[in-house]
């Protein structure tokens, strides 16, 4: 009755078992190239970057927009007052009534080269004012127009205007640098995920082959056991080794299967999408100059330029803090005619000239120190992005001398791992023999199981770690040493402005 027990069990388990690989083969099968594309398009945080790059390229485009001619149009088209007033002049009260409309058009024209501006103005209006003093009537019914050209500038002070656009083509050049270096960062996420949904599988086939193995010698000592040829402990052992390969497989579907959840997430897929990955890991080792990926990475990487990014925003930030409490002016000059007249066509019989002049200063002469402690402040945050300029160059070579030398280790990690397979292999099959002729206990053969078992893992793992290496070594030093040709992440974004 036992017995019949644990083969319901053992026969439920092999159907289960083998429909595994039939519903792998239902699953859409992905490669690492078609994941990179999914993300591209799906992965949240990579879409958040573009969009904060697009932001930023839409302001630089309305600041440059804003330096061209601007046109305006200001239009009142009623306008009635009626006031009760009295003229200090004449020491008498009077009464107003005014009806008018009026139209003022407008062209600016900012200066970049020196924050000044030009505009043309037009007002041209009309109106019907009467007025009464002590019981006499006047009134004026006309047309009046004024155009004049005006030109303020300031002086004595830097460029705001110039300044502003600078600020802004500087934060768009860095959020295409940080979309760009997201970019790589993505590729160095799902390829590390990538790889671990492939491993996961590799050991799922891994444990299959285990289960194999093991139903494999329950049959064989079964067999023996019924034919006295073995004693029922051995039995007992090979159930327990059945039960465990069981065991084995169930824990890595669970594996297996989270691994797969993990890449979706970072995808941008839904969590209820079946996938497979698949994936031709051999490597072919790549010898590296070390010289030349250090050279390539200090030319290329983009965190230097954003460094020296840094200190400029720095130098425009100590500009703008020495701008405070300073001596500096304004000039407005404009010339332009004013004609009136009540007919319209008669409006310039008799034209007024109407140039003005305007000259301001502002002063400071006491802020309690308040200058001086900003200038000095400003000029610490400058030494300080200096400081991280020279580090991340730093940083960077040490990053990578050290994933130049794991690669070196790996290619002689891959030669070991290699020997250990082919090894464990030799030795199984010679203690597999072994055992059917009664010469090695069921607990013997489990070790030479799970040596090769072990020794599969580890050369897998040991090829993807150089494959994972050797993208950190191209991303590090923005060269493609199995191309020979460097990356430009930021090229598509040359032609954005």
């Amino acid at each position: 009755m036992k017995n019949r027990q644990l083969w319901v069990k053992l026969a439920c388990a092999i159907i289960l078992l083998a429909g595994l690989p039939l519903f792998s083969f239902a699953q859409e099968s992905i490669t690492i190239e078609q994941a990179l594309d999914i993300a591209e398009e799906n992965n949240p945080t990579l879409i958040t970057s573009k969009l904060n790059l697009e932001r930023y390229q839409q302001n630089l485009v309305a600041q440059r927009a804003s330096l061209k001619s601007q046109f305006s149009l200001n239009l009142n088209p009623v306008g009635y007052t009626k006031t009760r007033s009295f003229d200090n002049r004449l020491s008498q009260w009077y009464t107003n009534e005014r009806f008018n409309s009026s139209g003022t058009f407008q062209v600016t024209q900012p200066i970049l080269f020196t924050d000044g501006e030009i505009s043309l103005i037009n007002t041209f209006g009309w109106q019907d004012n009467q007025s009464t003093v002590e019981g006499a009537d006047n009134s004026n019914k006309a047309f009046s127009n004024d155009l004049y050209l005006r030109l303020n500038q300031p002086i004595f002070t830097y460029n705001r205007r110039k300044m502003e656009l600078k600020r802004i083509e500087y934060d768009y050049e860095n959020a295409g640098i940080s979309y760009a270096l997201q970019r790589l960062n993505t590729e160095r996420s799902i390829t590390n995920q990538f790889y671990a949904v492939y491993m996961a599988q590799s050991n799922l086939e891994i444990s299959h082959e285990e289960y194999e193995n093991a139903k494999q010698s329950y049959e064989i000592i079964k067999n023996k056991v019924e034919a006295d040829l073995s004693a029922k402990e051995e039995l007992y052992q090979a159930e327990v080794n059945f039960a465990t390969a069981q065991s084995s497989v169930e824990e890595r579907i669970v594996t297996l299967e989270n691994a797969k959840d993990e890449l979706k997430q970072t995808l941008g897929m839904s969590l209820s999408q079946s996938i497979n990955v698949k994936a031709d890991i051999k490597v072919d080792p790549v010898s590296i100059n070390l010289d030349q990926a250090v050279q390539s990475g200090l030319h290329s990487r983009m965190e230097l330029r954003q460094r020296e990014i840094d200190i400029e925003l720095s130098d425009l930030q100590m500009i703008q803090t020495k701008g405070l409490s300073e001596f500096k002016g304004d000039v407005s000059l404009s010339v332009g005619i004013i004609g009136d007249h009540e007919k319209f066509a008669n409006i310039y019989d008799n034209p007024t000239q109407n140039p003005r002049v305007t000259v301001s200063f502002t002063v400071p002469i006491f802020d309690w120190g308040e200058k001086k402690a900003r200038v000095r402040a400003q000029k610490t945050a400058r030494t300080i992005a200096k400081l991280q300029h020279e580090n991340e160059k730093i940083d960077i070579e040490l990053n990578i001398r050290q994933v130049w030398r794991r690669l070196e280790n790996l290619r002689t990690q891959i030669s070991i791992a290699e020997k250990n397979v082919r090894n464990a292999q030799l030795t199984y099959d010679l203690n597999l023999t072994r055992y059917r002729e009664g010469d090695l206990t069921g607990m013997e053969i489990s070790q030479f199981q799970t040596q090769l078992s072990n020794k599969k893992i580890t050369y897998s793992q040991t090829l993807i770690n150089y494959k994972i290496e050797l993208l950190n070594l191209k991303i590090l030093s923005l060269y493609d040493f199995e191309k020979g040709a460097p990356i430009v992440p930021v090229k598509e974004l040359d032609n954005k402005d």
